[in-house]
């Protein structure tokens, strides 16, 4: 880890200056305390829910704050980025805002409604390699530098700053939260959040949550050395990444506290839970805050803990299992 950069690339000045930019179009979301999940955890558990976003997940905030940037001649050779669905969403939301044309890569098999989605926003959806990784190596080798804004979904520091803002909308409703819990894609999420909790709470705790299955970025994060792997082996696809980012890695290490693992089951059971609790219907990624809270809950016990609900764009074929399954 030695080859990164010693200072981060965004700053929470960069988080404030995004935030008349990202709630021009977006609203702030709520931040809900939820006794019953409180009870499982044994303290104060809140959602902050970024599923009730107008894409259905967190990460439109990066994508309006990087678009609203844009010099004329990129919106004019338009957009292009990989994703498993919240990323190419976000795009396309920013992108019809703003006039841009839009193509996203998706791996082959991709979630068929986040497909759908980002075609009714504009896009153009290619479906190439069977990971995300493959799907990225694609856009990388082939289509970068034709022309359009290739856009990463987690090196980009407007992104950062723009999923930022879903952190400072927390710390003005609950100014001292214990720990703020972040799913970990590659990144983007806990290194927003982390920056805004060092500026305005440091002794608030920002622990990432990753699959177990697609540990990549953690092991890296906790050992120091660039870890890939062959599968990203989880039905979350929010999480289902194998090779790290290097610019998030970077930012993690001065901002977050600690990475916990969930496996598929506890994905399943929290999205059961959310359900019978909230009645909001979560994705895989959107429920791992959960689930690294109850079981992990004698490290919560008697703290205000915050959960990033960062998605409902649930699969609706998962749907089947995740109702099957015994809530907490």
């Amino acid at each position: 880890m030695t080859d990164l950069a010693p200072h981060p690339p965004v700053s929470y000045d960069d988080v404030v200056a995004a935030l008349p930019r990202v709630h021009d179009l977006l609203k702030p979301t709520p931040l809900l305390e939820w006794p019953g999940l409180g009870k499982l955890v044994g303290g104060r558990f809140f959602l902050k829910h970024e599923n009730h976003q107008p894409v259905g997940a967190f990460k439109v905030r990066g994508g309006v704050n990087l678009a609203s940037m844009l010099t004329e001649d990129e919106r004019r050779a338009g957009l292009l980025g990989c994703s498993t669905g919240n990323h190419g969403q976000s795009l396309a939301f920013a992108a019809a805002r703003f006039g841009i044309s839009c193509t996203i890569v998706v791996p082959v098999g991709n979630n068929p409604g986040k497909n759908e989605a980002m075609r009714r926003l504009g896009a153009t959806v290619i479906e190439h390699g069977q990971d995300f990784d493959e799907a990225r190596g694609h856009i990388e080798e082939e289509l970068a530098g034709q022309g359009a804004r290739y856009v990463h979904s987690a090196n980009e520091p407007a992104l950062i700053a723009g999923v930022g803002t879903m952190a400072w909308e927390i710390f003005q409703e609950l100014p001292e939260p214990d720990v703020v819990l972040v799913p970990i894609g590659l990144g983007s999420g806990v290194c927003g959040t982390g920056l805004v909790a060092r500026a305005l709470r440091p002794a608030t705790q920002v622990i990432g949550v990753q699959a177990s299955g697609a540990a990549a970025v953690a092991r890296t994060w906790q050992t120091g050395q660039w870890t890939t792997t062959q599968r990203a082996q989880t039905w979350a696809e929010g999480m289902a990444t194998r090779v790290p980012a290097r610019m998030t890695l970077e930012i993690m290490r001065s901002v977050m506290d600690d990475v916990l693992l969930v496996d598929d089951d506890d994905l399943r059971k929290a999205c059961r839970t959310l359900l019978e609790h909230t009645h909001n219907l979560a994705e895989g990624a959107g429920a791992a805050t959960l689930a690294a809270a109850v079981r992990y809950r004698e490290r919560f016990a008697d703290q205000t803990v915050v959960g990033i609900l960062s998605g409902g764009n649930l699969d609706s074929a998962e749907l089947p299992a995740i109702l099957a399954t015994e809530p907490y």
